[in-house]
């Protein structure tokens, strides 16, 4: 338990630098089976601590995958559990860390991707949609994050994403119009016109750091997107 205790301190000191980011390699040097549950206690904190640990774990997981592929798809299986009512958790942070361990092990992306996007899907089936709105906005930054990545891996996301764009909360909405920016057609660009005035505020991390921009904007980067992609093909 001290070793623990002294491995978070050691782990929170690094990431709340101004220079976090020189940081990352020496966390990811570092056993990856004694870092993985500090870090993922850090993603509790919100804000830049949370982006901040969800990037060291999936840095820290692309090693492990490399390394021990089924030591990381017990870790893996373990966020899957966190995302599950009964474990009794509720899964801040959970998603944007699967969505940065995929994105850093292929591996990785092509065994869990589809459990991702079935948080976001509805069907009259047993499923595992997330009732929890801020839970939901970690699953469409996600499946952005993705997109951008493996965007054919992804293509059967663009289901789940065209009902986030109608999602009852509008951060959702706004995330879920970044995400399918990276997938969709032009038969998704008239629900994305629909989102043109809303200017509620929107947090987006990427590049590693965190923008504030609004549901409009978001969508609207995803129409030029759409339509940049199309005049390309």
């Amino acid at each position: 338990m001290a070793r623990f205790r002294a491995l978070k301190t050691e782990l929170r000191s690094l990431l709340t630098q101004e220079d976090w980011e020189q940081s990352l390699d020496i966390i990811v040097s570092m056993p990856a089976t004694q870092t993985i549950g500090p870090l993922m206690s850090f993603f509790l904190f919100g804000g830049e601590m949370k982006w901040r640990a969800v990037t060291a774990f999936g840095l820290v997981m692309g090693k492990l995958a490399q390394e021990d592929i089924e030591q990381a798809r017990i870790i893996m299986r373990r966020l899957l559990w966190h995302m599950n009512e009964e474990s009794g958790n509720v899964g801040w942070g959970i998603a944007e860390a699967m969505a940065e361990a995929m994105i850093n092990s292929e591996t990785l992306a092509n065994e869990y991707n589809r459990m991702l996007h079935s948080y976001v899907r509805e069907t009259t089936d047993d499923d595992n949609y997330l009732d929890h709105p801020p839970l939901r906005r970690g699953v469409y930054w996600g499946l952005g994050r993705m997109a951008r990545k493996y965007p054919k891996l992804m293509l059967p996301s663009v289901r789940a994403l065209s009902w986030g764009l109608q999602d009852e909360d509008e951060e959702g909405r706004g995330l879920a119009a970044w995400a399918i920016g990276a997938l969709a057609t032009e038969a998704n660009v008239p629900a994305l016109r629909t989102m043109l005035d809303d200017n509620c505020p929107v947090e987006l991390f990427e590049n590693r750091e965190i923008h504030c921009t609004s549901v409009a904007q978001l969508a609207q980067r995803a129409i030029t997107e759409i339509e940049q992609r199309n005049d390309n093909a």
